[in-house]
Order: structure tokens, then C-alpha cells, then sequence
């Protein structure tokens, strides 16, 4: 659609995913040894050209590992949240309507479904496992009209907040279930079972990873290691220091 771009937002902190967010900015932590942000822009590519991701947290990490590939909006004093991170994006997005996914979410597939028969006037959103739209909904995409954006500022705020509830009131807004794949990789907990999903319960290794011991649905980040004589069971090893043990 070319009155269509994709935004991925990527600007939290990652607080709930510590340790691991001690050593990558959340969107960049992988899942099936991709990392998220990967995951996302493919998944908005799927339907549009144009991609703009926003920054903050983790910022010299993720300018580092996207360069010029999609337009960077950086968030400079603070965070702005869903809503202040379109608004900031007004001048980019230049009359466009906005397809909308976290960073941090895993839900593999195309998104051309959702997008299909839009009007490019209603606010369309796409909830796991739900038909209605509460503050507590996990959203797996959003299409977010020009007119909706425009009136929204580049100021810290949510777009539950600043859209979407008054245009559920309104009736502006449509709903799309997703039955589909879909984990909030908030928690390190949740992050394992994205990764254990992705593989089909099997560990995930990361290329360089030396697993010199015996793991059991575990992901090992890319140049950590696993020593010999050490037997990990639903456990993280991002590094050659930390453990994240999930029960």
C-alpha cells in the first residue's frame, strides 16, 4: 500500500527482562537466534516499504546494529511511548497511515491478511486470542489512520490513552482476532517460551555458543558458554557469567 508505512516500536526498557537487558537492549535479544527487531520488521515488510523504528533505551546498541537500513526515530530526553512515538513521527510519516508492531512481541507470519480491505480511515487492530479491545489487550498490530495521527503529539503517552479507547467508543475502531502464534517476551520467563516455541521445544544455540555441558530446553546467546561438567534445565545463558534459571 503506498499510503502505508511500518513503525516498530522499540524504545522501552526492557526493566521486566533483566539480566538480559543488562547485556542487549531488549529488541535486540533473539529469538531462534534472530533478533526481535529482526523479527518485527520482517513481519511489517511483508506489507509495506518503508519502516521507521524508534529509540531510547539501548540506544548507541540499536543505531549500531540497524545503521541506515529503516528510518531511525530518535527519542532524545525520554521514552514517548506508543502514542508520542507516532507523534514524533508525523513529519516522516507525511500523510501516510501507519501499520504499528512492538519490538518486543513474538508472532511469526505475514501480516497481508490483517492489512487486507483496510480503508485507510478506521483504526484496525489485531488482538491475540480476543474479539474486544480492553487496556489489558495483547496487541499483535495496529493500523493507525493519518487522521488519527495527526492529532497526536510527540509527548509521552499510550495509545490505548490517546486513541483507541475514544475510538472504540466511537465506533472507529475494528477488531481482528489473532489465534495465531503470539508471546509477550516481557519476562525471562515468557522470553524461553517464544524461543522454545520457535524451535519446537528444543534448546536454542547460538552460533559461537561452546556447550561444552548438558543442556535441556535452554537458549544460549551467540559466544557464551556452558562449561563442562554443568547441566542446564529450562535456564538462559546470555554470557559466560549469567544464568537465568525459568520455573
Amino acid at each position: 500500500m503506498s499510503r502505508l508505512a511500518g513503525v516498530v516500536l522499540a524504545a522501552g526498557a526492557g526493566t521486566r527482562l533483566r539480566p538480559l537487558t543488562r547485556i542487549r537492549p531488549k529488541p535486540l535479544c533473539p529469538v531462534g537466534n534472530v533478533p526481535l527487531i529482526e523479527l518485527a520488521i520482517d513481519r511489517v515488510c511483508t506489507v509495506v516499504d518503508e519502516v521507521a523504528v524508534n529509540v531510547h533505551h539501548g540506544r548507541e546498541a540499536m543505531e549500531a546494529h540497524l545503521g541506515r537500513r529503516v528510518h531511525l526515530s530518535i527519542e532524545e530526553e525520554r521514552a514517548l511511548g506508543t502514542a508520542g512515538a507516532l507523534g514524533q513521527l508525523r513529519g516522516w510519516l507525511d500523510g501516510r497511515g501507519a501499520l504499528v508492531v512492538n519490538a518486543d512481541t513474538w508472532c511469526p507470519g505475514s501480516m497481508v491478511s490483517f492489512v487486507e480491505g483496510w480503508d485507510g480511515d478506521r483504526v484496525r487492530l489485531l488482538l491475540a486470542g480476543d474479539d474486544r479491545l480492553t487496556p489489558t489487550s495483547r496487541i499483535a498490530g495496529a493500523l493507525m489512520p493519518w487522521s488519527e495521527i495527526a492529532a497526536i503529539a510527540a509527548e509521552p503517552a499510550g495509545l490505548y490513552e490517546a486513541s483507541w479507547r475514544a475510538a472504540q467508543a466511537e465506533g472507529r475502531l475494528d477488531v481482528v482476532r489473532h489465534d495465531g502464534p503470539f508471546v509477550d517476551c516481557g519476562t525471562p520467563a515468557q522470553y524461553l517460551e517464544a524461543n522454545l516455541a520457535a524451535s519446537g521445544g528444543e534448546s536454542v544455540v547460538g552460533e559461537g555458543a561452546d556447550v561444552a555441558g548438558a543442556i535441556d530446553r535452554c537458549v544460549v546467546w551467540s559466544g557464551a558458554v556452558v562449561w563442562p561438567g554443568e547441566s542446564l534445565t529450562r535456564a538462559i545463558r546470555p554470557d559466560e557469567t549469567t544464568t537465568v534459571l525459568v520455573r
